[in-house]
Order: structure tokens, then sequence, then C-alpha cells
């Protein structure tokens, strides 16, 4: 059996827009129904999200009858126990949360890899190498994973180059609500100070030879992203649509 090929990774390497979905529902259901819904990925948060590892599973298993959208999983923490337990179950891209230095990067880069380039923990059977039946896994799996780390506070921003220098680091996402709260526009991320700092640092990670990306709802600032240098940008949430075409629809009605 091959080593299942990591359609996002290779694809924001050739610069390749990735059009996403934010999956906070922790609902196998929800994401089967939008994994065939034509994104090019799907978030599945286990940090702002009731979900946990057998969920994600259960989501990951949702994804595969339609692979063409790649799942990309948010850990609660950079932290490599939390990352081991998902990669052991398949999980292929990670978005790492408050990553804030270099060496903050390079701990979530290392425990995505076997020793001795890292210390990800052996597993001989996992979902990931398919029960054992991938005979090379151990020795390939760093090549189509793909390591994601996110920008949220001054620290991370006054960083962000040597961040993006980090080996092993694949992409760089802002994360735009924590980053607008650490700046003093708690609640208030569209504000044009925010979206203007925001296009500033998606140029910086571009300047740097890395791959930028981003998550807003508003079409208008997604597509000013995107013309910034964004390169895998979601632009929505499942929460979101959910309550707010919930609301249209009621209020239409009560009129």
């Amino acid at each position: 059996m091959e080593l299942p090929r990591n359609a996002f990774k290779h694809a924001i390497y050739a610069g390749q827009q990735q059009i996403g979905l934010w999956s906070s529902l922790a609902s196998h259901v929800s994401v089967e129904i939008l994994a065939g819904a034509g994104f090019d990925w799907l978030l599945l948060d286990t940090e702002h999200s009731a979900n946990e590892v057998p969920m994600v599973l259960s989501q990951l298993q949702a994804c595969m009858e339609h692979p063409s959208v790649m799942p990309i999983v948010r850990p609660p923490v950079n932290d490599p126990v939390a990352i081991k337990r998902l990669l052991d179950a398949g999980v292929q891209t990670l978005l790492l949360p408050m990553v804030d230095t270099p060496e903050q990067a390079a701990d979530a880069v290392a425990a995505t890899r076997y020793p001795p380039a890292g210390i990800r923990g052996f597993a001989s059977a996992s979902r990931a190498s398919r029960f054992g039946r991938i005979s090379n896994y151990h020795q390939r799996a760093h090549e189509e994973i793909c390591v994601l780390v996110q920008i949220e506070s001054r620290l991370g921003m006054d960083n962000l180059e040597a961040i993006c220098a980090v080996p092993g680091v694949d992409g760089v996402f802002i994360g735009p609500g924590d980053l607008s709260a650490a700046i003093g526009y708690l609640g208030d991320q569209n504000n044009e100070h925010i979206v203007t700092l925001i296009e500033g640092l998606i140029g910086r990670i571009v300047t740097a030879g890395n791959r930028a990306g981003i998550l807003t709802p508003s079409e208008a600032l997604a597509r000013r992203y995107i013309a910034a240098g964004s390169v895998f940008t979601a632009v929505g949430s499942d929460t979101g649509l959910l309550a707010r075409n919930a609301e249209a629809l009621a209020k239409r009605f009560r009129a």
C-alpha cells in the first residue's frame, strides 16, 4: 500500500490557491456534508470546539468519500502528545495554535518527525500507516505531513521571519481574532487598521519564502487577503453558516 498523498501540501508549495472552511460542530455528519461541498480543505477544530480524538477520527473517515477535500486538524495546544495522537489517527496536516517563537515552531516540527529528525513516538500499526500496511511509512511519513503554525500575538509578529525560516514549517497562518485582541482591537478584527496589518503580515510571509494563510467570513476581505498573497484561505465556518442562514430564514418568515 502506498503512502497517502497530501494534495493540500503539494498545492500550496505549487502556489495553487486552496479555499477552505472551518468546521467546529464536532460532528461526523456535518463534516460528511461539508466534504462534498467543493472546498479544497476543511479545518477540524479541537482548540475552540467540543471535539476529541475519537470524534476527529470519525470526521476523518467522513471525509474519505470525497478525496478532493483535505482535512486539516488544529490541536488544542502545540503539544507533542496531542500532535502524536492526531498523527497516529491519520492526520497529515496540522495547524498549531499560538506559535510565538522559532523555538516553538521547531518543537512543532520535531513532534511530527520520527527520530533522529524529531521526537514522534513509534507506533507499529496505527491508522496513519494503515495498520502496518504501508511498509515504508516510518521512513517516508514526513514527506506528506504538513505543518502549519499560527501567528496570534505581538511576539509572533516580531518573530515572523524567524518562524518562517524554520525547516519543516510548511505554512504560516494569521489568526485574526487573537491577533486583533492582542493589540487592543478585541472583537474588531475587520477594522481597517487590523486588515492593513494582516495584509502586511501576509506580505512578510511571502517575502520570507513561506506560504501564508488566513480565515475570514468576509468575501471582500478574503479577496483582499488572497491578493496580498494568502494561498490557503478559509472563507467561513460551519457554525457561522448555520447560525446566520437559520436567522435569515426565520426573519423572512417573521417579517
